[in-house]
């Protein structure tokens, strides 16, 4: 549990703390994501909520490694530049999947840890590993949906700036991008919210434990 949590505290601060992921907090963090899922294959490991919110937010660092993966390959192949631009948008796409997957999913694990120091008799019925994986589960679906929508509206813009002026493609194109624009607005708003709950969440609870 130890080195759980401090993959924890990684992941705050690779996610809630640094403004934008670096080079290097991006590799500790594939570090120890691969270090926290061969962790988590041990019979040591108990089954709970957290365990299970943890897990999941360990796997969201695949779509990282598919990223940069991606990326060598296309530069390690050069390919063609609208190729290359579809792979660009795609994969920013899905570093964008990991940072709301991951932020969500570290909200989740703070409230948990809240109820448990503030109501870990009244809460218990919530904390379930069956409520965890549906939370994660809930999570993954509502972001990737996200994710589409974006890759969406990239492709439709690349396709009218190719078009004629009155094609179809750039009506069709009106809807995804004010829904991804909508989106984007909202997810910046929504990832400050969830700085700010979480730095209260842990303050909460660390001026209850010295209290105690």
């Amino acid at each position: 549990m130890k080195d759980l949590r401090r993959y924890l505290v990684l992941k705050y601060i690779q996610y809630l703390v640094l403004s934008s992921s670096n080079a290097v907090s991006t590799f500790l963090g594939l570090l120890g994501s691969l270090y926290t899922i061969i962790i988590l294959q041990s019979a040591k490991v108990s089954s709970k909520s957290t365990v299970v919110l943890i897990s999941s937010l360990a796997k969201a660092d695949i779509l990282v490694s598919v990223s940069i993966v991606s990326e060598m390959v296309v530069w390690a192949f050069d390919v063609g530049t609208s190729s290359t631009a579809f792979t660009s948008a795609l994969l920013q796409n899905l570093l964008t999947a990991n940072t709301h997957i991951s932020c969500l999913l570290l909200s989740c694990v703070a409230f948990e840890a809240y109820l448990i120091t503030f109501f870990p008799t009244e809460s218990r019925h919530l904390r379930t590993v069956k409520n965890a994986r549906l939370t994660s589960r809930i999570i993954w679906i509502l972001v990737i949906a996200e994710c589409a929508l974006f890759q969406t509206d990239d492709l439709l813009m690349a396709s009218s700036t190719s078009a004629p002026t009155q094609s179809p493609c750039i009506l069709l194109s009106h809807f995804p991008s004010t829904a991804a624009a909508l989106l984007r607005s909202l997810s910046y708003f929504l990832g400050i919210l969830l700085r700010i709950v979480n730095v209260y969440i842990y303050y909460k609870i660390f001026f209850s434990m010295s209290n105690r």
